[in-house]
């Protein structure tokens, strides 16, 4: 994509279907009068009079205890610098994207006008009966020092000001890590920091609060080595002065233990790496581009310890492994602070999650057989699920123990329960599907890249390097919209009707009509069906020519599904096609089948729908807990229709004890596990979240999956075929370009899992 493309996608991500990236929904019941009458006037004079007589019922009755402001005046966003409070904006918004998707913490981002001190200070402070906690953002150093100390003190609610801390904390964690692996003492080790910014000087104070010295510490600015013999140093600058009288970089690391970047891009060359101590560690956080190019340390020093900031490497520092979470767990005791012992205990909760089993679901986000505690892994992975019931807890903890939290925790299981259930609002599962298909991408055929919709789903897949496109369709108008949309790519374009296809298309009618001679088919025929572009593009993937097709844009299921069926057949073993959907509801996603293929399966068609789709959630890291739905829970009805889900279930249990299955169950039982605990405590779901509903037939699955998307607007990725031979899938009619590029993403890892289990099979074979 092109430097103006990727600019003008900004725009409109930004700006469409509506402006910005955040907005307020209601939490109360709104429908009528009654209503009304109680979210305002008059019912509304209640709770006020409430908090009059007491002002901690501010937090019983509105949403200050879960409202954060995220707050900047613009002066230093990002790398963009001094933009002033409006430009700045976008990037509050984000902040308050990342906020509630994390740690479901609501936002409203405040941009404020002013660069001065004192101004923004009282500014913050007439808004702050309004939130839970104070934020700060990209405010320049070193008025963002004074400022967040100040509002600190006079504040009674949790200030954080992310840029100084954030980095701070999370670098903290992977350097007690890092030194641990190699076997030196904090106490004990030289550093260095490039760079003497807010987020240097409160990383450079944090190390020493976890036990690192200051007379081993060396900052360096632009103007070289910061000594005490310098004119005109800050107050935060002069706290790290060193009295060695050294003026470079190189000067001071030789011989260094440490490295810690927070400047700019290039300025380490390999020589200076060279100069540092034996098992150095280096943290080049400087975005997007650090200090050292990532390969050229680990080519340069092969017993470094390596971190960025970017995700494209190991042990990334990203500051959203601590500000939601640490904010979770001031806002849930109630903080009047976030305070030393509280940022302390988010960075030792960070450290030692790194040094626990890792789950198989961020395994499988970050391609990885199986990450453990070394070198490449001294920091937990954003994708972990874990942060949220380990970093809020340790974090709530500590301001209990330091005695700045008003409303204490007591049953700590069950707090980390409710932790585990906001995590439920995050569709992670887009981004852990998306991550996946990166790692090892394949050849992924588009059979309508004539499609606008299709073609810019595409464009978006090669462009993220989801997969490699390969383009069906009449050519002129895939080029026509190519141009359009300034998709600028070197990929094959395939039109089947074309006489430039004959060879390939004489080659797949052969095999065809060798597959199919005694059903009818003759040579003439198949030459003509090859002309078809979904026969064309089956026959792609079964010849080899292509890894996985998405189709059914613009065309009915069945003619869509016909040349899957006919081509590419059952997998080995499978004796049923199937299709799931996966459901991006609010309580997490949903997988439900079956929801394309079999009208009215029997029992023994519902177990092994079942036992497919149990794969499916597996392969995408998480237990299936599987709800067999009908409309009588557990024998109330003796109807044909809940005997055979009854029927299925008992199978299920006498030959997959493994499995987490029940039924039969109403479905409001089975999503209720409250209901289900008190009225069928025997269930093996009882107290268990559901992820999966096997449904009694087509009619019931499908009619779901659309109420579902349409009327909660859940986004759906799917239909997913289960039970085919090769990663052939089929779209929704008219699908979005997101649900496209979903899509293909899910054929790249069909792929990816058919490649392994042939090779696991070959393997086997050899042995």
């Amino acid at each position: 994509m092109s430097k103006q493309s990727k600019r003008r996608e900004a725009l409109i991500y930004h700006a469409k279907p509506k402006p910005g990236k955040i907005e307020v929904i209601p939490t109360k019941k709104y429908a009528t009068q009654r209503d009304l009458s109680l979210a305002y006037s008059p019912g509304v004079a209640e709770p006020c009079l409430e908090i009059e007589k007491d002002k901690n019922n501010v937090y019983k009755y509105t949403a200050k205890g879960n409202l954060v402001a995220v707050i900047s005046n613009g002066t230093a966003v990002l790398g963009l610098g001094n933009i002033g409070p409006e430009a700045s904006k976008p990037v509050m918004e984000g902040k308050g994207l990342l906020f509630k998707i994390f740690a479901d913490i609501d936002v409203f981002d405040i941009e404020v006008d002013t660069e001065n001190v004192d101004e923004f200070i009282q500014t913050v402070k007439m808004i702050a009966p309004t939130f839970g906690g104070i934020n700060l953002e990209d405010i320049k150093a070193p008025e963002a020092f004074e400022i967040e100390r100040r509002l600190k003190e006079e504040l009674d609610i949790p200030v954080m000001h992310d840029d100084q801390h954030g980095t701070a904390i999370i670098s903290a964690a992977a350097l007690l890590n890092a030194l641990e692996l190699t076997e030196k003492k904090i106490e004990d080790v030289n550093i260095v920091i490039s760079g003497a910014g807010a987020a240097a000087i409160s990383c450079s104070r944090l190390y020493q609060a976890c036990g690192a010295k200051r007379e081993n510490m060396v900052m360096l600015d632009s103007k070289g080595v910061i000594r005490d013999d310098r004119d005109n140093l800050t107050e935060e600058k002069a706290e790290f002065a060193t009295h060695r009288k050294i003026d470079t970089l190189y000067e001071a690391m030789k011989d260094a233990d440490v490295f810690i970047g927070l400047s700019m891009a290039d300025i380490v060359e390999p020589e200076t790496l060279i100069a540092m101590a034996k098992n150095p560690v280096v943290f080049a956080m400087a975005n997007p581009n650090p200090e050292i190019k990532y390969q050229l340390a680990v080519d340069t020093r092969d017993d470094i310890i390596m971190a960025t900031g970017r995700s494209d490497h190991p042990n990334q520092v990203n500051n959203v492994l601590g500000f939601p979470f640490i904010f979770r767990g001031a806002l849930d005791v109630r903080a009047t602070k976030i305070n030393e012992a509280m940022k302390m205990a988010a960075v030792y909760a960070l450290a030692n999650l790194a040094k626990e089993p890792v789950p198989e679901q961020v395994n499988i986000a970050y391609g990885e057989t199986r990450l453990t505690f070394g070198r490449d892994y001294i920091i937990p992975k954003p994708f972990d699920p874990r942060l949220i019931a380990e970093v809020p807890p340790a974090v709530a903890k500590a301001a209990m123990e330091s005695g700045v939290a008003q409303e204490p925790i007591e049953d700590w299981e069950k707090y980390k329960e409710e932790l585990l259930e906001r995590l439920g609002s995050d569709n992670k599962i887009v981004r852990l599907i998306m991550n996946r298909a990166k790692l090892n991408p394949k050849r992924v055929v588009f059979a309508e890249a004539d499609q606008l919709d299709v073609l810019k789903a595409a464009q978006i897949v090669f462009d993220e390097g989801i997969a490699t496109p390969i383009l069906l369709g009449r050519r002129d108008i895939i080029l026509s919209l190519m141009e359009e949309i300034e998709f600028e790519a070197d990929l094959e374009i395939i039109d089947p009707k074309s006489d430039h296809e004959t060879e390939r298309k004489n080659k797949y009618a052969k095999v065809y009509w060798q597959q199919r001679k005694r059903n009818g088919v003759t040579l003439y025929s198949a030459e003509k069906i090859m002309r078809e572009r979904n026969y064309f593009a089956a026959m792609m993937v079964n010849e080899g020519d292509a890894d996985a097709m998405i189709s059914g844009y613009s065309r009915s299921y069945p003619s869509v599904v016909k040349p899957m069926m006919e081509l590419i057949g059952l997998a080995p073993g499978a004796t049923r096609v199937a299709a799931t959907n996966i459901m991006m509801t609010r309580r997490g996603p949903l997988f439900l089948s079956d929801t394309a293929i079999n009208i009215n399966p029997s029992a023994n068609d519902l177990t092994r729908i079942a036992q497919m789709t149990a794969s499916i959630v597996k392969m995408f890291g998480m237990e299936p807990v599987m709800a067999m739905i009908s409309y009588s829970n557990f024998g109330s009805s003796k109807d044909q229709t809940a005997t055979k889900v009854r029927e299925a279930v008992s199978y299920l249990h006498k030959r997959h004890p493994d499995l987490i299955v029940d039924g039969e169950l109403q479905s409001d039982f089975a999503l209720n596990k409250e209901m289900l605990q008190d009225m069928f405590p025997f269930s093996k779901l009882a107290g268990r979240k559901v992820n999966t509903l096997i449904f009694p037939n087509l009619e019931s699955a499908n009619i779901t999956y659309k109420l579902l998307k349409e009327l909660n607007k859940s986004d759906s990725i799917g239909p997913i075929m289960m039970g085919m031979r090769k990663p052939v899938h089929i779209l929704q009619l008219d699908a979005s370009v997101d649900e496209i590029v979903n899509m293909a993403a899910i054929a790249v890892i069909d792929a990816q899992q058919k490649e392994k289990k042939e090779a696991n099979k070959r393997s086997g074979l050899a042995s």
